[in-house]
């Protein structure tokens, strides 16, 4: 397939999808836009909210909206990491232990509330994150290619919750918060219920194949030198800011990257902007800081630090 094809597939592909995820979730395009970029970079998104933003509706669309497996875990401090991978089950008449796949194994995991759950639970989710795959007795087993996970907390109820550690936040390609819809967009909301749920009037639009395919396209879309600079300097940027214990890695680097090559080919360009290094700067870079205690309890905020590295680090021309 020639270059300007590829980039026409993915943008076919992402532009299906996002319009069928939102005639189901109104007044969120923005946060539609960049979970499907993720989807369609390889990455995992973190999704930070209140309950009731429409986070699990939004999982589900998606899935439908591609005729793709779909799984939902619900955390708890009781969830077992078998309980998620898998567990090898003896079978008397065959003398012999046969696999039954956990909820993992899926092409969309919804893993909901999972600050909820043990670290030791949490961490279970970290190979299958990072390799696509998951090693249960010993056996390593691969996921389907397609495998996208969709986290959910809840940003303002702590009791009873296991914070998510440094290491497993870095795997999340994003954080992204829905926030609430305007009046307008909740009155809009409303109507769009009546006859029933709307994700029952959802019709698969692409398939796995489709994205498996957009991703390699991905390829196509240029990243100058200067670009590749220009995203070394802002994450290196954390890593020095006032007030910060501890910055960016590399894979924020690769990340930012790959979100922002499947914008450019969202809309069109065969070649990365600066714009959209930083349409995602902020969802990609903020949860991976670590801020100083006594700055965040004096107000201190990761996603202020990033955007005032944006406005400090020279854009390239």
């Amino acid at each position: 397939m020639s270059s300007d094809g590829g980039l026409d597939t993915v943008r076919t592909v992402a532009g299906a999808l996002s319009d069928s995820m939102n005639s189901v979730v109104l007044g969120q395009e923005a946060a539609v836009r960049k979970l499907v970029a993720a989807l369609i970079a390889g990455g995992h998104v973190l999704l930070e909210d209140v309950p009731g933003t429409g986070k699990t509706t939004l999982a589900k669309a998606m899935a439908k909206s591609m005729d793709a497996d779909f799984r939902r875990i619900q955390f708890t401090p009781d969830l077992l990491p078998t309980d998620i991978l898998g567990v090898s089950v003896f079978d008397p008449s065959a003398s012999a232990f046969h696999f039954h796949a956990g909820p993992v194994f899926t092409h969309v995991l919804l893993a909901d509330e999972i600050n909820r759950a043990s670290p030791r639970t949490q961490s279970a989710l970290l190979e299958a994150m990072g390799e696509s795959q998951v090693s249960v007795d010993g056996v390593r087993r691969a996921l389907p290619d397609l495998f996208f996970t969709i986290a959910t907390q809840n940003p303002v109820e702590f009791h009873g919750t296991y914070p998510l550690p440094e290491a497993q936040l870095d795997r999340f390609a994003m954080r992204l918060s829905l926030g609430y819809l305007s009046a307008e967009e909740e009155a809009a909301m409303l109507g769009t219920h009546h006859g029933g749920h709307p994700l029952d009037r959802i019709v698969p639009v692409v398939s796995v194949a489709d994205i498996v395919g957009a991703r390699a396209d991905l390829a196509a879309v240029r990243v100058s030198p200067l670009l590749q600079r220009y995203v070394v300097d802002l994450v290196r940027a954390t890593r020095n800011a006032e007030g910060v214990a501890l910055g960016a890695s590399p894979r924020a680097s690769l990340m930012l990257v790959r979100l922002a090559q499947t914008l450019a080919a969202f809309d069109g360009e065969a070649f990365v902007s600066p714009e959209h290094v930083q349409e995602v700067a902020v969802d990609v870079l903020a949860h991976r800081l670590v801020v100083d205690r006594d700055r965040e309890y004096g107000g201190l905020r990761a996603a202020s630090v990033v955007e005032d590295i944006l406005r400090a680090v020279p854009v390239p021309v």
